[in-house]
C-alpha cells in the first residue's frame, strides 16, 4: 500500500487520525507541520497565512518524505489541487469537516503553533477534491475510530492518485 495522505483544514484530525491509522497499519506516521521551517512557523504563529512561495521547500520536503518510503501516513493540508499534485503518487483521503466543528476543535486545541484565526483562510484556499482525483472523502466529525475503519474499509478499492500516469 502506497503513503496515504490525509488532508483538510487545521482542525479536521489529520493528526489525530493519522497516527491512529498509522498505528493500526503499522506503519510510519509523519506530520507536515514538523516539516515547516522556522519562518514559515513564525508567520503561521503571528497569523499570517503563507504564500505559495512559503509553501514550495515545505512541499518539496513532503514530497521527498513520500518519495522515499513505500508506506506509510502523512497528515497535511494540502489544501490545493496543485499541492496535491506536488505530493503525489498517493492515496489521499480528504478529512472534511465544517467551519463551525474545525473552529470549536481549534479552540480545544493547546500547544499548536496555528493561529485559529487563520482558519477563514484556509477554508478560502481549500480546492475540495474533484471526481477526477479519486480521493476518498471522509466526514471529520465521525469519531478518530469510525474515520480509520472508513479508510481501512475502502483501501482496497482506495484508487492510487497518480499524477504522472494518463487517465
Amino acid at each position: 500500500m502506497p503513503v496515504v495522505v490525509l488532508f483538510g483544514v487545521a482542525g479536521s484530525g489529520k493528526t489525530t487520525v493519522g497516527e491512529a491509522l498509522a498505528q493500526r497499519l503499522g506503519v510510519e506516521f509523519a506530520d507536515a507541520d514538523d516539516f515547516h521551517s522556522a519562518s514559515n512557523v513564525e508567520k503561521m504563529t503571528a497569523g499570517h497565512p503563507l504564500s505559495d512561495e512559503d509553501r514550495r521547500p515545505w512541499l518539496a520536503s513532503l514530497k521527498e518524505w513520500i518519495s522515499n518510503r513505500k508506506d506509510g501516513v502523512l497528515a497535511s493540508s494540502a489544501l490545493k489541487r496543485a499541492y496535491r499534485d506536488v505530493l503525489g503518487p498517493a492515496r489521499f483521503v480528504f478529512l472534511k469537516i465544517s467551519p463551525a466543528v474545525a473552529a470549536q476543535r481549534l479552540a480545544n486545541r493547546r500547544g499548536h503553533f496555528f493561529d485559529p484565526k487563520l482558519l477563514d483562510s484556509q477554508f478560502a484556499s481549500l480546492e475540495e477534491p474533484s471526481p477526477d482525483e479519486n480521493v476518498l472523502v471522509v466526514d471529520a466529525s465521525d469519531s478518530v475510530d469510525s474515520i480509520v475503519d472508513r479508510i481501512l474499509d475502502d483501501r482496497g478499492g482506495l484508487p492510487r492518485r497518480d499524477p504522472e500516469s494518463p487517465g
